[in-house]
């Protein structure tokens, strides 16, 4: 959507949505509890959650789970596209939200606040919680409030074509690896392979792209600071677990920084790689193309996360062919993150909401996470730390699967990407400004001045 809907606006629509449902928008606890039939809009495939809904509607087989498939080539784009099924009078009554739409969603009043459900649920809960870093859950936090169950995550790291390592006389690096030993290694993969290899790769978007880059070098696109609120959560689920201590009630970004001089600094280094050709032309999207490179054999290092590695094995790679590491060091080896799950409509009626909780909370179960065919073959990194074993990264060859969850246990200061409420509009910003960079157009301080003034003006606007 290219302009941002009002909150007020919003919330009027959703009001208009529930009623196109078909909704009665009584209190139906009562009702609820007697078994009476509820149509769910869902916004997911349905060959990728056909086993998840068989085996709920074995304990709830009065709800009925439509799917909405929604697709984009970043989650700003299908976040657009939700908000404007939203508009059209065709909501969803789960949606799923990646960290680039999770404040966007609560903080205009569409998702549910879940606080006080879990809490009311912590028997069955705390199993969920404790084998779930509280990074992620701080991830999913908006003022206080707790908005979604994280289902999978990615933090950037960096992954390996071992054929083109060994061609170039290298081994994968050690978890100190630095930002000098990465360029020596993009140099040295650069024109083997026959003659016409990369030694690194990445594409423009919100997370991975060059967002890395800046996150090492001790800053970030948005100054940073923490929400108060949460005690509920952290005093309920994780008394005692020092990875919880000082968290607050989800992230704020109160001001942009886009052209302060660390971020010049990330920008003119990742510009350099493709001056010096070590890397392919930059686009917009997602990495189809890069994957193309990697498979083939022509490129050598590339972002991703956990999701690359099943890709990669679909794709016809052989397990074993390709590693991954933690993110090189540079000042800092800070690593950055998206997660994501399911949010819940507000406004659909107590009964829709209700039956929508059932079925979010059921999701949670470590067993009917591993029903979901992307997430039993490691085509993501599941949130809970029980699956990410040596045995489930085991399957596509990675001996080093253990950084992913390694990035939230070991690394304090792994943060989100900076996604606010208006994070579409910022998104769209910011993927324009590095595109003027990295094609020669302009300058990094320029195209960062640039992205200065429009993210100043985007702020005076949602003020």
């Amino acid at each position: 959507m290219s302009g941002k809907l009002s909150r007020r606006n919003l919330l009027k629509l959703t009001a208009v949505s529930a009623a196109a449902l078909g909704a009665n928008l009584v209190p139906v606890m009562r009702i609820f509890a007697q078994g009476n039939p509820v149509t769910l809009r869902f916004q997911e495939n349905a060959e990728n959650y056909a086993a998840v809904v068989a085996a709920f509607n074995e304990q709830f087989p009065n709800i009925t789970i439509e799917f909405v498939n929604v697709t984009g080539v970043d989650h700003a784009e299908i976040a657009s596209k939700i908000l404007s099924q939203l508009a059209a009078g065709q909501p969803v009554n789960i949606g799923y939200a990646a960290t680039e739409a999770t404040q966007l969603y609560a903080g205009e009043g569409l998702a549910m606040p879940l606080t006080q459900r879990a809490l009311a649920d912590q028997a069955t809960l705390a199993e969920y919680f404790a084998d779930v870093s509280p990074t992620l859950i701080e991830g999913m936090m908006y003022e206080g409030d707790l908005y979604q169950l994280p289902r999978d995550f990615n933090a950037a790291h960096i992954y390996f074509n071992k054929a083109l390592l060994a061609e170039a006389g290298l081994e994968v690096p050690g978890d100190e690896w630095t930002k000098d030993d990465f360029v020596e290694y993009a140099r040295a993969m650069t024109g083997i392979g026959g003659g016409d290899s990369f030694g690194y790769g990445w594409t423009n978007r919100l997370w991975g792209s060059w967002t890395p880059w800046f996150f090492v070098n001790d800053t970030n696109l948005l100054a940073e600071e923490r929400a108060p609120g949460g005690e509920a959560i952290w005093d309920t689920f994780y008394a005692g677990d020092p990875l919880a201590e000082g968290r607050g009630g989800g992230w704020r970004w109160p001001a942009p920084q886009a052209n302060n001089p660390k971020m010049v600094e990330a920008l003119d280094f990742v510009v350099s790689l493709t001056t010096d050709g070590l890397t392919p032309a930059v686009e917009i999207g997602g990495g189809d193309r890069l994957q193309g490179f990697f498979t083939s054999g022509k490129l050598g290092m590339t972002i991703a996360g956990g999701f690359w590695a099943g890709a990669l094995i679909n794709a016809g790679m052989e397990p074993g062919s390709f590693e991954v590491q933690f993110w090189p060091k540079w000042v800092s080896q800070r690593h950055q993150f998206g997660t994501g799950g399911a949010w819940i409509l507000q406004g659909a009626g107590t009964e829709a909401e209700d039956a929508s909780w059932e079925f979010v909370k059921f999701n949670a179960a470590r067993d009917i996470m591993l029903l979901i065919p992307w997430m039993a073959n490691a085509s993501t990194t599941p949130v809970r730390r029980s699956i990410n074993t040596p045995e489930y990264w085991g399957q596509t060859g990675l001996e080093n699967g253990h950084v992913f969850y390694d990035a939230l246990d070991q690394r304090p200061d792994t943060a989100p990407i900076p996604a606010p409420v208006f994070s579409i509009e910022m998104t769209n910003i910011y993927t324009r400004y590095t595109s003027l960079a990295t094609s020669g157009e302009q300058t990094p301080q320029a195209a960062l001045d640039g992205m200065q003034a429009e993210l100043e003006q985007l702020y005076a606007r949602n003020a």
